[in-house]
Formats: structure tokens, sequence, C-alpha cells
């Protein structure tokens, strides 16, 4: 059973700077990059997958090696950690231009993550309905995407979001540049559980994910 564990604030190198942002001057903060995800796209060209289910397992598969992506607070507003936590994401439904918000849990098996995230986007594919699973988990971070827009710089703003630590990510339409295939993704996150190192470290395994796409053919 997946469990949320408190973090022992007694030993936990950050204390003083989860507190800072925390109490003292709380701030989110956004980060958009260009990923080349050139192999990436070839790759999912030549077999059966999914990009957007691809995408989810890519994105999720870094998060859940990192704690900082798997932050949350308790009731008494300590934070604690995930064992693992699950991509929540919007699918669009061109007939009403609505979106359904759906979740896959994650696996660490791309093909079964895949598997399971085409299945359910299937099974809901008529749901008009906003939030159509009623079993969803709170250990979810969000991911959607701007399919008609390609971008450089994305801003979201949650009201009361000082409270929520686990990271959410929007994926642009991909470009081409210098006959390179680049994705602009878009992350905010809580500078209380998340500094700068964290999130470049982030991106940096990001690219590497989808500029060494080999693991579409497992």
């Amino acid at each position: 059973m997946t469990a949320l564990r408190p973090i022992d604030l007694a030993t936990w190198p950050r204390r003083e700077h989860f507190e800072h942002y925390r109490d003292r001057v709380p701030c989110t903060w956004e980060m958009t990059v260009e990923l080349d995800v050139t192999d990436f796209a070839e790759t999912v060209r030549r077999t059966d997958r999914r990009t957007y289910a691809s995408q989810l397992w890519a994105i999720a598969s870094v998060v859940n090696r990192h704690a900082e992506f798997r932050m949350q607070l308790l009731e008494d507003g300590s934070p604690a950690v995930w064992d693992v936590v699950h991509p929540m994401f919007t699918v669009f439904h061109p007939d009403t231009e609505t979106f359904s918000v759906l979740f896959v849990p994650y696996d660490d098996d791309p093909a079964r993550f895949h598997e399971a995230a085409v299945t359910t986007m299937e099974r809901y594919r008529d749901d008009h309905r906003m939030f159509p699973q009623v079993d969803r988990p709170e250990n979810v971070f969000d991911v959607s995407t701007l399919p008609g827009a390609s971008f450089t710089g994305f801003a979201l703003h949650v009201k009361d979001g000082f409270d929520h630590l686990l990271p959410i990510f929007t994926i642009g339409r991909y470009r081409y540049v210098e006959g390179r295939t680049v994705m602009p993704i878009a992350v905010q996150v809580n500078h209380a559980a998340v500094d700068g190192f964290h999130g470049s470290r982030l991106f940096t395994e990001l690219q590497t994910t989808f500029a060494e796409a080999g693991w579409l053919r497992g």
C-alpha cells in the first residue's frame, strides 16, 4: 500500500529552506524549457506507441525518482513524501470543446503503463464529465497539454497554491528547429519543496529520457 511518510525535520537538510518558503516568503515558481524530442518522435512513429501516453510515462518516471516532486502537506502543515505519485492528465473532447481529467497508476514498466493509459483514455473517450473516475487517489500530480500551440513561456496562477506541493506540468505542440523536433514543457512548483537545482535536474533527466527513447521499443 502506498504511504505518505512524514519527513523527519530534525535531520532534513532542507528544513530551513522549507520553513522559509512555507512561512516567511511563501512562493511558487515556474520554468519553461524546450526539450529535444527528435528521437522520441521518430521512435513513436516506428512503433505502435501513442505519443501522449508515452509522454506521460516519461514525465512520471522522472518525477518518481525524486522525493521533492512527491511531497504533500499533512493536516498540521508539516511536509511528507508519497512512496509513489501518479499522473493525472487532461483529455480533450472536440465535439464539446471541453476536457476530462483522468489518472493512470504509475508503473515503472513503460509498456504496461502505456497499455493502462490507452485503455483508460479509450474507456472514457465519450464521457464528458470533468472527473469521470470516482476512485481518484490523493497521490497524483497534474499534466495538461496545449496541443494547438507551441510556447516559450507559460504561467499558471493557482488560488491558495502555497499549500500545493506536487508539480504541475503543461506540454505544448512540437515545433521544428534546424532539423530537430522540440517540445515545450512547463512546470509549476512550490519553492518550499523545490529549488532551482531540483528543477534543473528534473529537466536534464527529462531531456535524457526523451533523447534516448529506446524504452519505447521494450
